[in-house]
């Protein structure tokens, strides 16, 4: 082989490799829509409501009138006696049956009516719940997504601060070599060096621990090479709002998705128990038949003969009905007093859970009302701090360098520079996540996540 190709094959081969192992690019938005398309609970909530659908149609279908058609046939073969001959024959009978027959239901204690209704709630119930699922895994991939890149951000501040702490030790180990720093600021700056190593290690533990979690709700594979976008915090952006807790429980009550389908569960058990009820009336129905037969040996009555097919089946055998049914009921074994009775209870629990549900409501957003504030007076706060920090810090470097401040001075004000540092990252994070976890227990969570506070680079 010449060396020339040999050079070209290795290459391809080498790009190949490289392509292969390219890590996949994944933004919020991206992350949020792999994850709704991933989601099981997702498909369910689509059957449920397919299944929900098909129940309606059923429902409807309740107010047609049921048509049958029958047909038997058979062949006699044996001895009979002949009219005609007076004697007995070896005679075989071909023997044709046919019946259609049609009923429809026209009072049956208003059951039809209601298990109609209580389908239609049905599809708007399971529409409901699966709105609140995709609310549910929207909010959670986010809250991941959000936190992976807290820990990014806090992984970047202990990097910094190693680095700021190793370009320290070079600095006090040529003032050692000069005679201008004790050697134990050496020793001193070496451990501290080493404990800002120490930081940036466990950083990065909660780093990958963040990003696997991340990657179980998106189903990757944990092996697989993937970039999430790290938006950047417009910190000009972040906006302290002045919710009214009053009209936050309103708007919950008025947009949650969940809310609404209790409330329609609730409808659907006051029809189921109707319904019920309804059992305990009569019933009141119409029927109507068509029915012909032919008969291999049936004769004429004035001729004798044997008469044919067509005039049997379609003329001298057919036979019409109609009918008015009522079905009253008197006793049944207590089953439609049980089931009255269960469907009442139904209809009880289901009371019980919308209350409940509510009154769940009202202590979530509470809660989250009042971190909400908490949050943005630390965001006020850390502010002042870090900027406090910062000039302490700065100060205090240019001290040391001079030799009028010792490097214990330097070291807590670079400890406290690097608090304020990861407090302020990490009131931002929390301030504008703490906005969204309002909007997912008022119910405006969508698929157009957007947080006003970040920005894609």
């Amino acid at each position: 082989m010449k060396k020339g190709t040999l050079i070209i094959i290795l290459f391809l081969l080498n790009s190949t490799f490289i392509q292969a192992n390219e890590a996949r690019i994944i933004t919020l938005e991206q992350a949020i829509q792999i994850a709704l398309d991933q989601n099981i609970e997702i498909q369910l909530g689509k059957n449920e409501i397919e299944r929900q659908e098909s129940q309606l149609r059923r429902s409807r279908a309740d107010f047609l009138p049921n048509l049958n058609a029958t047909t038997s046939g058979s062949r006699t073969i044996g001895r009979q006696f002949d009219m005609a001959t007076i004697t007995f024959d070896d005679i075989t009978s071909n023997n044709l049956n046919a019946n259609i027959s049609a009923n429809m239901v026209v009072f049956n204690g208003l059951q039809n009516i209601n298990q109609l209704r209580s389908s239609r709630l049905g599809v708007e119930s399971a529409e409901e719940r699966y709105q609140r699922v995709r609310e549910g895994i929207i909010f959670q991939t986010a809250s991941a997504y959000l936190n992976y890149l807290l820990a990014a951000e806090l992984l970047e501040i202990e990097k910094e601060n190693l680095s700021a702490g190793l370009r320290q030790l070079e600095q006090v180990e040529a003032q050692v070599e000069v005679g201008m720093r004790p050697i134990v600021d050496l020793f001193s700056q070496e451990s501290i060096a080493a404990n800002n190593e120490l930081a940036v290690i466990q950083r990065e533990n909660q780093l990958n621990l963040s990003k696997l979690r991340l990657l179980r709700i998106l189903q990757f594979d944990p092996m697989e090479e993937v970039e999430f976008v790290a938006p950047t915090i417009q910190e000009e952006e972040l906006v302290i709002r002045d919710f009214d807790l009053v009209e936050l429980i309103e708007h919950a009550l008025q947009s949650r998705s969940d809310f609404r389908a209790s409330e329609l569960e609730l409808q659907q058990a006051r029809y189921a128990l109707s319904i019920s009820k309804g059992m305990r009336l009569p019933e009141v129905s119409l029927s109507a038949s068509l029915s012909s037969a032919y008969r291999g040996q049936q004769r004429d009555p004035l001729t004798g003969s044997v008469m044919a097919f067509d005039d049997q089946f379609f003329d001298a055998n057919i036979n019409r009905s109609v009918s008015f049914n009522v079905r009253i009921p008197i006793f049944n074994r207590l089953q439609t007093t049980t089931q009255i009775q269960q469907r009442r209870i139904d209809f009880k629990n289901a009371e019980l859970r919308l209350e409940d549900l509510q009154q769940e409501m009202y202590l979530e957003l509470q809660q989250a009302y009042n971190d909400y504030i908490g949050y943005a007076k630390e965001l006020e706060a850390t502010e002042k701090a870090l900027i406090a920090a910062e000039k302490a810090y700065e100060t205090e470097q240019e001290r040391y360098n001079v030799g009028s401040a010792t490097l214990i001075e330097l070291t807590n004000a670079n400890n406290a520079y690097v608090r304020a540092s990861s407090n302020r990252v990490q009131a931002v994070f929390q301030f504008v996540f703490q906005e969204k976890v309002l909007d997912y227990f008022l119910g405006r969570i969508t698929e157009d996540f957007q947080i006003s506070a970040l920005s894609e680079n």
